[in-house]
């Protein structure tokens, strides 16, 4: 390799690490906590967006015998449609808030909580996907409002009566109105469980700190609570028709 090759190869690593840095933060089991302020993005709209979508692996291909039928193998594959668990995988995006005013409350679509963004919360809830569509589910946190803020834990369940983590490619992602988007995969084996803490966004010393929590639990919003001691009173509750 010439002196020319070895300087491009040189510009060209430090262009894909500037790249990397710039447009994405993955938060994992050992990069765990970035700091919004230190970034320079803790002010304005902070978007959280929920997506999803199943793996491959639970679409079944049904393949005829070659040895009886040989010519079935000029045909393409005859693909089954969703199982059941599939069409009932339902996750749902959530928040729960603690003000520095000791106001604790949820924002979710179970119950209509939506939230608002203009008044406490400062949060607030737009849709709900029940199939992790290209824009799936997501959560406005209203920043200028950050000092009335103490933390705030975002979390994921699944809705309906299919604990199916473990056949979801989930991911939740974290876009600041500066620097770049934040980034937690939820690609642990937890195939029971059906309710996952996701991130903790905290008011720490006036510093806003994003921290990946990714804690599995084999129950719901309450289980949650009583791990984070939020001391909410929960009831069954049911989506509506609308809601759905």
């Amino acid at each position: 390799m010439g002196f020319l090759d070895s300087l491009r190869g040189s510009r060209a690593a430090e262009f894909d690490a500037g790249n990397a840095a710039t447009n994405s933060i993955e938060l994992t089991k050992r990069h765990q906590r970035v700091s919004l302020t230190k970034q320079g993005a803790a002010t304005g709209h902070l978007r959280i967006n929920l997506s999803w979508r199943m793996r491959t692996s639970d679409i079944g291909i049904r393949r005829p015998s070659l040895l009886r039928h040989p010519f079935q193998a000029l045909k393409p594959d005859e693909v089954q449609g969703h199982t059941q668990s599939m069409v009932n995988v339902d996750l749902d995006l959530g928040v729960m808030y603690e003000m520095q005013s000791g106001t604790k409350g949820v924002v979710q679509p179970l119950g209509g909580f939506l939230g608002d963004t203009n008044a406490p919360p400062y949060v607030k809830l737009s849709g709900d996907d029940r199939f992790g569509s290209g824009t799936g589910e997501t959560v406005y946190v209203n920043l200028d409002h950050r000092d009335a803020i103490k933390r705030l834990l975002v979390f994921v369940y699944i809705y309906d009566q299919t604990p199916a983590f473990d056949r979801t490619q989930a991911s939740v992602t974290l876009y600041p109105s500066n620097g770049p988007r934040i980034e937690i995969n939820l690609d642990e084996r937890q195939p029971e469980a059906r309710s996952c803490a996701v991130v903790m966004i905290e008011n720490v010393k006036d510093e806003i700190v994003v921290r990946r929590e990714v804690k599995y639990v084999y129950g719901f919003q309450g289980e949650l609570d009583r791990l984070y001691g939020w001391g909410l009173q929960w009831g069954r509750g049911h989506k509506t028709k609308a809601d759905r």
